[in-house]
């Protein structure tokens, strides 16, 4: 039997119990896939996140991601919460971090003008429209106005109250999940205080609702940017958690560069 320390992370959030809580789980080499989905199946988080330092010069770790049940291609939260874990605990002091994922390289820099707060650079999602089938409407419960499709469906209010009302059916939404073959409904619509407000649900993933979601930002960024005229945003995830984040569109819109902070709150062992 062996040690392993963990760490649980709020990110997108200044303060502990908000946010989206992700596991970070700091190795020296690979733990079986098998034993990796389990430890995250255990937390039972959106998230667990496990890294390695990298053998290669294009990376400083190799980051991979699994919710409880399945690894996933891209998780905005838990690689926040990883950099954190490398500041914060582990004693990183260069000004950013790289990590090679399944979507390629990923950078986060640590803002130096405010502890606990990161830009991480994520790749901007395209979407395209698609007709509102009977389906979603009975899943959601509600009409979204438009509806467009990319790794994710995105569903577009005309009002903020429609997505902090919503109640969605969630194993109808994992049918039309499974039918469209797209990993999770956002949800989302202009916002008052924010650019944009948005709900993330992935119940095929084994999370009926995401706290707050990067990778959906990827999609709602460059989507809003385009609507709004503008290549920066601020976003509110309104969950019941919920958390706030800055958006920029980067690269010639290639990517979306997505500011937001972190805080600790659990340390504990993992006996395996």
């Amino acid at each position: 039997m062996s040690m392993l320390r963990q760490y649980q992370v709020d990110a997108f959030t200044s303060r502990p119990f908000a946010g989206n809580p992700a596991a970070v789980v700091p190795l020296t080499g690979w733990l079986s896939d098998e034993k990796m989905l389990a430890l995250a199946a255990e937390n039972n988080l959106s998230e667990t996140a496990f890294f390695v330092p990298s053998k290669s010069g294009e990376s400083d770790y190799d980051l991979r991601w699994f919710t409880p049940t399945v690894e996933m291609d891209l998780c905005g939260h838990a690689t926040l919460a990883s950099a954190h874990v490398l500041y914060r605990h582990l004693g990183r002091t260069e000004p950013s971090v790289r990590f090679a994922t399944r979507s390629g390289v990923l950078t986060v820099e640590r803002l130096e003008d405010s502890p606990g707060r990161y830009a991480m650079s994520l790749p901007a999602i395209p979407v395209e429209p698609v007709e509102v089938p009977v389906a979603i409407v009975e899943a959601l419960g509600r009409r979204p106005a438009e509806l467009y499709r990319g790794t994710k469906l995105l569903a577009v209010f005309e009002a903020k109250r429609d997505i902090h009302e919503m109640r969605p059916d969630f194993s109808k939404l994992a049918a039309i999940e499974e039918l469209t073959s797209t990993h999770g409904v956002i949800c989302t619509a202009p916002g008052a205080s924010h650019d944009f407000v948005s709900r993330f649900f992935a119940p095929s993933l084994g999370i009926n609702e995401d706290p707050v979601t990067g990778s959906a930002h990827c999609l709602l960024a460059p989507f809003w940017a385009a609507r709004l005229g503008r290549k920066k945003l601020s976003a509110h995830q309104v969950s019941k958690r919920g958390g706030e984040m800055l958006c920029e569109m980067t690269d010639g819109g290639q990517r979306v560069r997505l500011t937001g902070d972190a805080v600790s709150v659990i340390e504990s062992t993992i006996l395996v």
